[in-house]
């Protein structure tokens, strides 16, 4: 198994270099010039533009910002923005164009709002969906089994970015059911305003999600349900509750544990709508704030960042899979 992990880390480093290298090309070849966008329409000259281009360091061929940028996140490095100078400690991912400082320290910052709403909503769409799935697997065909069905194809038929603006423009701006919504820092506000902050994001998010965790845990329980193993254990005499939780669903969670994995890995890298629609500043937020001006070394940051992220869950995920089903091996 080490050898394993050995090489899908390296095949993930190559992964990351890849990623970066894209988002660099599609950067520098893009049809917009970055340099527009801090040069005010009233003073704006081929000057002025040929000044910003200098000091943003967008003046050097693409290929050593580039190289500049990667030895930067081994060695860090330091930066002059003008007649700003800014140090920049390793893993250094660049300092923002816009708000002058070092990309990993903003980043820091809001992690732990996009954790929050990570953390929360998977509790809730991988117990309920989970917990819905296998109820409709031993209530197959039934009136419980059908509503289950139904309700999750008809929540998961409705964009997710409705159903979270007309969570929050209902239950927070009109009837006032949950409080303002946005992250309160637990160690800080303390917990109670933490989950009140986050509560409706949480329940949104998990909402939205379960339907496919219920939908798909519920047909690999019934696949499991019905191998010659579990026919077996019935057939010992063992309690139905034990064959179902321990034979059934040990075999039946291998698949789920996979979407589970890359779906918490998407969530970490940013949970776009939910952090706009719900006001919470965290990684999602600051990229596509990031996007709008123009602000490469955030953009590259969180590209990088997420397809870390993603990487890292695969390579968990086969791990945990050669753990819950013996059948598996790493090789």
């Amino acid at each position: 198994m080490f050898g394993y992990i050995i090489r899908r880390l390296i095949t993930g480093l190559l992964v990351l270099v890849t990623v970066s290298i894209a988002t660099f090309a599609l950067f520098f070849y893009g049809p917009s010039d970055p340099a527009l966008a801090y040069c005010p329409e009233t003073r704006c000259n081929p000057a002025r533009l040929e000044t910003i281009r200098t000091t943003l360091g967008l003046d050097e061929p693409a290929a050593q910002q580039y190289g500049k940028y990667m030895k930067e996140i081994v060695t860090g490095g330091s930066f002059e923005l003008g007649s700003i100078s800014i140090d920049c400690p390793a893993p250094c991912l660049g300092v923002s164009f816009k708000f002058r400082e070092p990309v990993r320290e903003m980043l820091q910052e809001r992690f732990p709002a996009t954790l929050s709403i990570a953390l929360g909503g998977a509790a809730i769409f991988l117990t309920v969906g989970v917990s819905l799935g296998i109820l409709a697997a031993r209530r197959r065909g039934t009136t419980a089994d059908k509503g289950i069905v139904g309700a999750s194809l008809i929540i998961n038929a409705i964009p997710y970015y409705l159903l979270a603006l007309l969570a929050y423009l209902f239950l927070i701006s009109q009837w006032g059911i949950f409080p303002e919504s946005g992250y309160f820092p637990p160690l800080e506000d303390g917990p109670i305003a933490w989950i009140k902050g986050m509560l409706l994001a949480w329940i949104i998010l998990g909402l939205a999600y379960s339907t496919q965790y219920a939908r798909f845990s519920r047909g690999s329980m019934i696949e499991s349900l019905n191998e010659d193993y579990v026919r077996t254990a019935r057939a010992k005499g063992l309690n139905e509750r034990r064959v179902v939780m321990r034979h059934g669903l040990r075999a039946a969670i291998v698949p789920v544990v996979t979407i589970f994995g890359l779906d918490f890995a998407y969530l970490l890298a940013g949970t776009i709508f939910t952090e706009r629609i719900f006001g919470i500043q965290g990684i999602g937020l600051t990229a596509l704030d990031a996007i709008g001006n123009k602000d490469l070394p955030i953009i590259s940051a969180t590209v990088l960042i997420s397809a870390a992220f993603i990487v890292v869950a695969n390579i968990i995920v086969d791990v945990v899979y050669s753990v819950i089903d013996p059948r598996v091996r790493l090789t």
